[in-house]
């Protein structure tokens, strides 16, 4: 069975820094794309990050490029956000998503992912 478990959400000032860790369990990792999206209370979904399985391509949305920083460690099954100089706009809840099939590419599109974690909510104060 596929699992995506996210953590290192919390409330943080803004300015601060914050690293959430994408956990999965149930595939082969280190042949999967991994994403990573939010969703604000009343909008929809955003890509906000993803990574490649091989070449170690990323991708970073515009309103976090210089900030955020995506990064993989396939000996832990790990994808890691590491969200830098935080600001009220990155208040939501944070996903991590896998497709279903192997070596696809990039994508911030909701809808090219399968599989989906729980969430860990961010929340930056100002």
């Amino acid at each position: 069975e596929v699992q995506l478990v996210e953590s290192g959400g919390g409330l943080v000032e803004a300015g601060g820094s914050l690293r959430l860790s994408c956990a999965a369990s149930g595939f082969t990792f280190d042949d999967y794309v991994i994403g990573w999206f939010r969703q604000a209370p009343g909008k929809g979904r955003e890509g906000v990050a993803c990574i490649s399985s091989s070449d170690g391509y990323t991708y970073s949305a515009d309103s976090v490029k210089g900030r955020f920083t995506i990064s993989r460690d396939d000996a832990k099954n790990t994808v890691y956000l590491q969200m830098n100089s935080l600001k009220p706009e990155d208040t939501a809840t944070y996903y991590c998503a896998a497709p279903i099939f192997k070596h696809t590419a990039c994508s911030r599109t909701e809808l090219d992912y399968d599989y989906w974690g729980q969430g860990t909510q961010v929340t930056v104060s100002s």
